[in-house]
């Protein structure tokens, strides 16, 4: 077989297998009517699982958060430590995955488009911190009594958890109209953000304690850096497709 049959080979396979890692549905290739399996296939199929795996975890991240923030649970807090090493784990070997993926096997132009589905690796992990972090502050701030403005960091924070599952789903359906979804929900979260800090910030009859203010703009911020994250996923799912 010669070099441009080799060529032409090659990229009608590559095609498949970057539809295969951004789709749920397993489906396989054919040449000349007989299934072709590739290694570079079979990684790429492995690549697209963790990273859901791991979005599955940074999404029960910002669950155990908000249950710690907003219900007080401090049972939460012990178990979003556990989760927090199993994102890392699973961010550290995806890196390691992906480079080794991306070194040896010689994708083709098309499959660099991938580069742009894994650098929301690192969107993922930044959720994932901001959420452990959250939970942290939960406790700081168990000590002090409820805040009025906790009612609406609330709804901050069940808009950014839809935001993420908006997007990994948006991620599995080659969904590119998702970004749209989460957009809006963005601004929502954006607007949100600017009247609570304004809030805080015009705080009257503050004492000696300024603890919980400071506690509380934190909280609002990691909020709003986490959907501004899962924006940013979105948009990427909308650049894979539309290219």
């Amino acid at each position: 077989m010669g070099r441009a049959s080799l060529a032409l080979l090659f990229n009608r396979c590559s095609n498949v297998f970057f539809f295969l890692l951004l789709r749920s549905a397993v489906n396989l290739s054919y040449y000349n009517g007989h299934p072709q399996r590739t290694h570079f296939e079979r990684c790429l199929k492995r690549l697209k699982q963790e990273v859901l795996r791991m979005g599955t975890l940074v999404e029960e991240s910002c669950r155990l958060s908000h249950q710690a923030l907003f219900n007080q649970n401090l049972d939460a807090v012990s178990k979003i430590t556990e989760i927090n090493r199993q994102v890392d784990h699973y961010y550290r070997q995806i890196e390691l995955d992906f480079a080794t993926l991306m070194t040896l096997q010689s994708p083709v132009a098309q499959d660099l488009r991938l580069v742009s589905a894994f650098m929301q690796l690192i969107d993922l992990e930044r959720i994932g911190y901001y959420a452990k972090d959250l939970a942290k502050i939960a406790v700081r701030l168990f000590s002090y009594p409820p805040h009025p403005i906790m009612k609406e960091a609330a709804a901050m924070s069940h808009h950014a958890q839809i935001m993420l599952g908006t997007s990994l789903v948006a991620l599995v359906e080659l969904d590119s109209n998702a970004g749209q979804q989460v957009k809006r929900l963005d601004d929502t979260v954006d607007d949100t953000y600017e009247k609570l800090y304004q809030t805080l910030a015009c705080q009257r009859n503050v004492q000696e304690v300024i603890e919980p203010f400071l506690l509380l703009a934190l909280v609002i911020r990691h909020l709003e850096r986490m959907a501004d994250h899962s924006t940013n996923i979105a948009q990427r799912v909308s650049y894979i497709v539309t290219g």
